[in-house]
C-alpha cells in the first residue's frame, strides 16, 4: 500500500469536481456509517465501509483512519486505488491499511459488487468463533442458506498476500464470516451491502440468545431455508426499494449532515 497522495484541484469545494454519480454514492455510503453509528455497530474508528467510485472501476471510497463514524460525510470520505494510492483525502488523515487490504481484495475480484461492509460486533464476533458458523435456527438466518463464505484468522490484515485467500474464500458470495474476527457483506448497492448486515447481525444475535438459555434447539430443514433463501432472493421484491428511504429518512430527522 502506498502512502502517495495525488492532490486534488482543491480551488473547488468537492462537490463541484466530482461527477453527481459519485457525489450521490458519497451521500449514500455516509448515510451507512450513520447507520451502523446509529445502530451501534461500531469498533470506534475501526472497522469499514467501501463503496466503488461511479465510472471509476480501480477506485473505491472508505473512511479517513480517525473520523468517528458518525462524523462520516459525503465530502471526507477518502478516494483510494487498488494500489493504495490516496487519490483524494480531504482531511489529511489517510486509511486503515487493515481496512484498505480486506476492501480492495473484495473490489479487485468482484466487479459485480460496488459496496463492502465489514463489522466487529460482539454477536458477529462470536458466531465468527463458533466452529458451524451460523445456525439455520430462524428466518434471518436462512435467508443466507448455503450463501456464505468463511474465511479463517491469519491476524490484523496487513499483509497484502491475504487478499487471494479472502477472494477465494468469498468466491460469487455476497456474504463472508471472517473466523474469530468478524462479518463482512456486500452488494451491488450500499443499499443491498446494509440490507444483508442488518439481517446478518440479526441472525447472529438471536442465534447468541438461543443458545444462551441452554434449550434444545430447533435447525431449519435444508429444503425450507433453500426456499426461504430464494424467497428473499425474488426479483422486484417491494422491500428492496421501500427501506433505504425509510432508513434515509430516519437520518434526515437524526442529523442531516451526513449529506454535506
Amino acid at each position: 500500500m502506498s502512502n502517495v497522495v495525488k492532490k486534488p484541484d482543491t480551488r473547488k469545494a468537492l462537490r463541484e469536481r466530482v461527477s453527481a454519480a459519485e457525489w450521490q454514492m458519497r451521500v449514500d455510503l455516509a448515510a451507512c456509517y450513520r447507520l451502523i453509528a446509529h445502530f451501534r455497530w461500531t469498533d470506534m474508528i475501526y472497522t469499514h465501509i467501501s463503496a466503488r467510485v461511479p465510472g471509476e472501476p480501480d477506485h473505491f471510497l472508505i473512511n479517513a483512519y480517525g473520523l468517528m463514524f458518525d462524523e462520516m460525510k459525503a465530502s471526507n470520505l477518502v478516494k483510494v486505488d487498488h494500489e493504495g494510492n490516496l487519490l483524494d483525502d480531504p482531511t489529511g488523515l489517510g486509511i486503515n491499511p487493515a481496512g484498505f487490504t480486506i476492501h480492495s481484495a473484495v473490489h479487485m475480484a468482484r466487479p459485480d459488487v460496488d459496496c463492502v461492509l465489514h463489522t466487529h460486533t460482539s454477536a458477529g464476533m462470536a458466531i465468527a468463533s463458533q466452529k458451524q458458523g451460523l445456525l439455520m435456527l430462524n428466518q434471518h438466518a436462512m435467508r443466507f442458506h448455503n450463501r456464505i463464505g468463511y474465511h479463517d484468522y491469519e491476524g490484523v490484515a496487513l499483509n497484502l498476500d491475504e487478499r487471494g485467500r479472502l477472494q477465494k474464500n468469498l468466491g460469487d458470495k455476497f456474504v463472508l464470516i471472517l473466523r474469530n474476527h468478524g462479518l463482512l457483506t456486500c452488494g451491488r448497492t450500499v443499499r443491498e451491502a446494509f440490507d444483508l448486515m442488518y439481517y446478518l447481525q440479526r441472525a447472529c444475535e438471536a442465534q447468541v440468545v438461543a443458545q444462551s438459555t441452554g434449550a434444545e434447539l430447533i435447525l431449519g430443514d435444508d429444503t425450507v431455508a433453500e426456499h426461504v433463501a430464494r424467497q428473499f432472493e425474488r426479483p422486484g421484491r417491494p422491500s428492496a426499494q421501500k427501506d433505504w428511504p425509510a432508513l434515509t429518512r430516519m437520518l434526515d430527522r437524526i442529523d442531516p449532515s451526513y449529506k454535506d
